[in-house]
């Protein structure tokens, strides 16, 4: 079992960075699969970025790389997704998430959600 906290959201204008934060709590930190998944209200949640348990192999949606950068301290049992050069489409809260097993794009796949922070940029 883990617990997912986001943290580092704001307001941002068209072109600027973020990092955000997701804190979990348990001791199998390291174990976990971890994710980034965006959504804006009225739309399907989407993949963002991925990184495995080791932080060996990552993946990003092709809408975000060169821009975004996810990492992982399992030393602190934290996970972060860097966020540069933003765009108004980059608006949405943004979810952290964990599963056991194989990295994955899938939302469905993962089972323990944070309960998001907001991301918005003006243009």
């Amino acid at each position: 079992q883990v617990q997912l906290v986001e943290s580092g959201g704001g307001l941002v204008q068209a072109g600027g960075s973020l990092r955000l934060s997701c804190a979990a709590s348990g001791r199998t930190f390291s174990s976990y699969t971890m994710g980034w998944f965006r959504q804006t209200p009225g739309k399907e949640r989407e993949f963002v970025a991925a990184i495995s348990a080791a932080g060996w192999t990552t993946y990003y949606a092709d809408s975000v790389k060169g821009r975004f950068t996810i990492s992982r301290d399992n030393a602190k049992n934290t996970m972060y997704l860097q966020v540069n050069s933003l765009k108004p489409e980059d608006t949405a809260v943004y979810y952290c998430a964990a599963k056991f097993g194989t990295t994955s794009r899938q939302t469905s796949e993962y089972g323990y959600w944070g309960q998001g922070t907001q991301v918005t940029v003006s243009s």
